[in-house]
């Protein structure tokens, strides 16, 4: 809910406030006594509107209007998080990617420069493609990747225009996102997560279809990704904000791959059911663009004084099953 704008208080800019991360971002925000928060999305989209119900903040803007809107308001924001993104690995049109995840992203970047203000953004493990290149959050990496998608792609470009910037926010964190999961993504559809389709079909049908593997050295259910609970991706966002460490890109994965058979035995689990997995064949627009392993690298993470635990995939895909899933209810 919206209260007002105070131009002698500092403000929190929060894109893709209305979509999985973002609104769980400033559910965080406001479990922390923070409601001075300007959310910013495509609001257009009614399916959204639960991830933003009851949350404290103070003004809402549609992402085409954000800039002309602070510039005629000269609002004074203490802290950057661009979360708003095109995530849909499944869009090959590269012009909607190019628009809305690097150029948009290139504007965000301007004007925390302009305005002294640090910056958090969403990168994505899927700027690694196949994972030959291994996950390491080294600088030198994004020069060498080739990712699969044009979502991939747009990500890593904009790391490395990042990379290349003379003139830079006074702190940035791109953070590479893996397999986040968990509450408020309701609205996502085909790219909602495994544990969400899963739940859906055990409530519909008793069982649940993995996709085979259709690569010899994965047996079925047994391809591998870091699977990391939404909590803890905005619990490390709200730490780079407090902490401020060198800047750059860094991995946020826990660094434990898990396979799709043990996330799905663990929905089941926490629904109180015993596991009936089935499999079918992985759809032919995306079979050669499928990542069979992903595992975050991250120690500079942990080098640069992020100690806390994170949850297991058990721990977290219980708590989002029982907490969230099982009676349709928001973070």
């Amino acid at each position: 809910m919206a209260v007002s704008i105070d131009l002698n208080e500092e403000y929190i800019i929060v894109t893709g406030a209305a979509g999985f991360i973002g609104s769980c971002m400033v559910g965080f925000l406001n479990r922390q006594g923070i409601d001075k928060i300007i959310v910013v999305d495509d609001f257009s989209r009614d399916d959204k509107a639960g991830n933003l119900s009851g949350k404290y903040f103070s003004a809402r803007i549609e992402r085409d209007d954000l800039f002309a809107w602070l510039n005629e308001n000269n609002v004074r924001i203490s802290f950057f998080y661009h979360l708003g993104a095109r995530t849909d690995t499944t869009e090959f049109d590269y012009s909607i990617h190019e628009r809305l995840n690097v150029e948009y992203s290139k504007s965000v970047w301007n004007y925390c420069i302009s305005k002294n203000t640090a910056l958090v953004y969403a990168s994505s493990a899927a700027t690694y493609g196949d994972g030959s290149l291994g996950y390491d959050d080294d600088h030198a990496l994004p020069y060498k990747l080739n990712p699969l998608n044009p979502y991939g792609v747009s990500k890593n470009e904009f790391d490395k225009w990042a990379l290349e910037q003379t003139q830079t926010p006074p702190h940035w964190y791109g953070l590479k996102f893996f397999n986040v999961y968990g509450p408020n993504e309701y609205h996502k559809g085909r790219m909602a997560s495994v544990i969400f389709h899963s739940f859906n079909q055990i409530r519909e049908r008793g069982f649940v279809n993995l996709f085979k593997s259709h690569r010899p050295d994965f047996k079925d259910g047994q391809q591998l990704r870091d699977f990391i609970y939404v909590k803890d991706v905005i619990k490390v966002c709200y730490w780079f904000h407090r902490h401020l460490p060198a800047s750059g890109l860094y991995n946020l994965g826990t660094g434990n791959a898990r396979s799709f058979e043990h996330l799905v035995k663990a929905t089941f689990a926490g629904i109180g059911k015993e596991a009936d997995i089935r499999y079918i064949d992985m759809p032919e627009d995306i079979r050669d663009k499928y990542q069979y392993f992903t595992e975050a690298r991250m120690h500079k993470l942990e080098k640069a004084g992020y100690i806390h635990p994170f949850y297991t995939l058990e721990e977290g895909v219980m708590d989002y099953v029982s907490k969230y899933l099982a009676n349709s209810s928001y973070y």
